[in-house]
């Protein structure tokens, strides 16, 4: 899929940690919480926001390395997410400029939704206390499906669900499993930057069709085609 190739975007779907909300505080303070109980010294907030987009087992790796005995490592894991889901959205927001970019979605009549790997049991909690579960075309997690991303499954189940052509559709993410399984499902993909992205992350070589600088740039995007 190129971008030249779209005709009009009547769907956009979204990775959820550092795409559509920043999930970052939330999870960084759990990761702290739970060193602190294991007498360990906290992380700082920004190295902790560089692995969020890789989930609970990169943050604890990241907090605890990789030495803990199997038993160690299931306890220390569970802790970490009972405490996750006990403080889903104290300080979670939408990335500023994403509510102007949904509101304009929504105005134009382009559906959206949310391809994510984070598990049902704190995606659907979170989404629903930011008051964004009803406003989605489609919401698949992590565990909705058999497979998920870097597999394009999950994004025609979505596309399936919204209605829509992946031709006529975006996928918006921050890491590189978003744009391979956006480009394997034959959408247009584009890249967050403003998102959870490492240092030694090498993006230019994911094969993102569009970067983006801020979510703001995304109406750009589309009335370019629209």
């Amino acid at each position: 899929m190129s971008v030249s190739s779209i005709s009009s975007v009547k769907c956009i779907l979204f990775d959820l940690d550092g795409t559509l909300i920043d999930t970052a505080p939330d999870m960084v303070n759990a990761l702290n919480t739970l060193l602190q109980e294991e007498g360990r010294f906290p992380l700082p907030y920004q190295l902790g926001r560089s692995v969020v987009s890789h989930g609970s087992p990169a943050l604890l790796e990241l907090g605890f390395g990789n030495n803990l005995s199997l038993d160690n490592n299931e306890r220390i894991r569970t802790r970490f997410l009972d405490l996750y889901a006990q403080n889903l959205c104290v300080d979670t927001r939408l990335f500023t400029g994403m509510e102007k970019v949904l509101n304009y979605l929504e105005n134009s009549g382009v559906c959206w939704g949310i391809v994510t790997n984070k598990p049902k049991r704190f995606t659907l909690p979170l989404l629903e206390q930011m008051g964004l579960h009803s406003r989605a075309c489609s919401i698949v997690c992590g565990d909705t499906l058999t497979k998920n991303k870097p597999d394009p499954e999950p994004m025609l189940y979505a596309l399936a669900q919204c209605g829509c052509k992946a031709e006529n559709s975006l996928y918006v993410g921050d890491a590189q499993r978003d744009i391979e399984a956006g480009r394997d499902a034959n959408m247009t993909t584009l890249l967050a930057l403003f998102g959870y992205i490492a240092n030694e992350d090498k993006v230019d070589s994911w094969g993102a069709d569009i970067k983006i600088k801020h979510p703001v740039d995304i109406i750009e995007v589309l009335e370019a085609y629209n």
